[in-house]
């Protein structure tokens, strides 16, 4: 449903008689012909949190450089407090009070945090007064409850305090709408907690709040209304608290859309990986499990709690004193390449950095490890892309075609290459660590839907999420860790978000 009349963009309120400090009306934007925002009306009132959600390629970026400034629409106005309002670019956008904090920050990293504050605002008259930099740093920072210091520089702080410092900035200038894009997308447990604690005081400071995210639960938890984007169009908007998870994902996807369920007559089969005492000193402490043929253990924690060094451990990029066994066989695995032909496979955190070689087309990388695997040094071209052509079928990869450089595909289409790459090599054990960070809510559930068909074809997986739904919804069972240690075994029918973070934060 596109909304476009005056009428359609009256504020259905969940605040009667609060005043609604930015309207957008019939919004549109063409790039070469292709559309890519038609027709886009909502309103945001003051002190609110509005709910950007769509999948990658929804319009959600257009929509924010327009209000931001570096995009002029071709149709349609912004109105602020109910008057029009020319954003005549981000200088103008910011005058205007609107304020938008990227996903690629936009900080200094060898400056200090007080020095980013100030940068271009700089107190004093011919000369900076550092006297009054500190303090007016000091005293914004107290007021968000940031606990970083004025003098620290940028590039020692956490990307969670990145994160926050960025928000500072906006603030210090005056925003009184800030658009947050996908400012969780990098954080984990706690981290989100402090960001969203943040985002709800700004709400009570009467900040008027564009929130995106791909985590829905993110979304439920925080934003008074939401708007819906599909190929560009408003295809649903309304009050939070009147909708649901599977609703609000059927207008996303345009279909009906119902979480899936395990695979039908799965069967777990024999112990494929065994672990006993698995240590590194200061990182892990004296971990053990096991993992079965057609079984996916969840792996959940706090961000620190050695997730991902457990998997690297396993997989031989990083030494660690105890055993493992394959097949109840022992093995001896102090490279990834010993691994890789033992069997088990890795879909990395970082995928761009460590999962892709991003220069390189979908058709190499997918025949990436089983060349690695089978000792090959010749590429035959003419193979290798019939071999990636039957991935992408089957996988159902958006690429125009096995040589697009797969550093021009979305995060999602990125995860299944990387995927194909290992069901090619062909692996007993596959570790996903955090499989689905960066693809929006459609890819997904593909994922998921993948990982699920895997499991039930007899492979042993195991599921690194900081996403605690994403935990519950795939795991049959889940390992909780904290500090490097285990410190509870649950089972993935009955547990429960709550029972989960007690154990990740220490509890027994």
């Amino acid at each position: 449903m596109t909304s476009s009349t005056e009428d359609s963009a009256v504020v259905r309120s969940p605040k009667p008689g609060v005043p609604v400090r930015l309207e957008a009306r019939g919004l549109s934007k063409a790039f070469r012909g292709v559309q890519a925002l038609c027709d886009v009306s909502f309103s945001l009132q003051a002190g609110a949190v509005l709910a950007l959600i769509g999948e990658n390629g929804a319009g959600k970026s257009t929509l924010i450089r327009m209000l931001s400034g570096a995009h002029a629409p071709d149709a349609g106005e912004v109105r602020l407090d109910g008057r029009p309002a020319a954003i005549t670019g981000p200088a103008g956008a910011e005058a205007l009070g609107i304020a938008t904090v990227y996903q690629e920050l936009s900080l200094f990293p060898e400056l200090t945090v007080a020095e980013n504050l100030m940068f271009n605002r700089y107190p004093g008259r011919g000369r900076i007064d550092w006297r009054s930099v500190h303090r007016e740093a000091s005293t914004l920072l107290a007021e968000l409850g940031l606990t970083v210091t004025p003098a620290q520089r940028v590039r020692e702080l956490s990307i969670a305090d990145k994160q926050m410092i960025e928000i500072a900035k906006a603030l210090r200038r005056n925003a009184r709408v800030l658009i947050l894009d996908e400012p969780t997308a990098v954080l984990g447990g706690e981290d989100v907690d402090r960001l969203l604690a943040l985002v709800r005081d700004l709400s009570r400071r009467d900040v008027s709040v564009i929130f995106v995210s791909h985590r829905l639960e993110e979304v439920f938890d925080l934003a008074d209304r939401y708007v819906v984007l599909k190929d560009g169009e408003l295809t649903g908007e309304g009050i939070i608290a009147e909708t649901t998870h599977d609703e609000l994902v059927s207008k996303m996807v345009g279909r009906h859309f119902v979480r899936g369920d395990r695979e039908p007559g799965a069967k777990i089969g024999k112990t494929v990986l065994q672990v006993d005492g698995l240590s590194q000193p200061g990182v892990l402490s004296d971990i053990s499990f096991s993992v079965r043929a057609g079984e996916i253990l969840g792996i959940a924690g706090l961000r620190g709690a050695g997730r991902t060094e457990m998997a690297r451990a396993i997989f031989g990029a990083d030494p660690h004193a105890g055993t493992v066994q394959l097949h109840g066989k022992p093995v001896r695995i102090t490279d990834p390449l010993q691994a890789i032909r033992a069997g088990i496979g890795l879909v990395p955190e970082e995928r761009k950095t460590q999962g892709l070689v991003i220069g390189q087309s979908c058709a190499a990388n997918i025949s990436l490890v089983s060349l690695l695997k089978r000792g090959r040094r010749t590429v035959r071209p003419t193979a290798e892309q019939v071999l990636a052509r039957r991935y992408i079928d089957k996988l159902r990869i958006k690429t125009p075609g096995p040589l697009t450089p797969v550093g021009t595909l979305s995060g999602g289409n990125q995860q299944k290459v990387v995927l194909a790459r290992w069901l090619e090599a062909g692996v007993d054990l596959l570790i996903l660590d955090e499989p689905t960070r960066g693809i929006d809510i459609g890819a997904k559930q593909e994922i998921y839907t993948l990982i699920r068909q895997l499991c039930g074809q007899g492979l042993a997986i195991i599921v690194i999420s900081s996403e605690l739904p994403e935990v519950l919804e795939l795991s049959d069972r889940i390992l909780v860790m904290h500090q490097g240690e285990v410190t509870a075994e649950l089972s993935g029918d009955t547990a429960t978000e709550e029972e989960i973070m007690s154990h990740a934060v220490g509890g027994r």
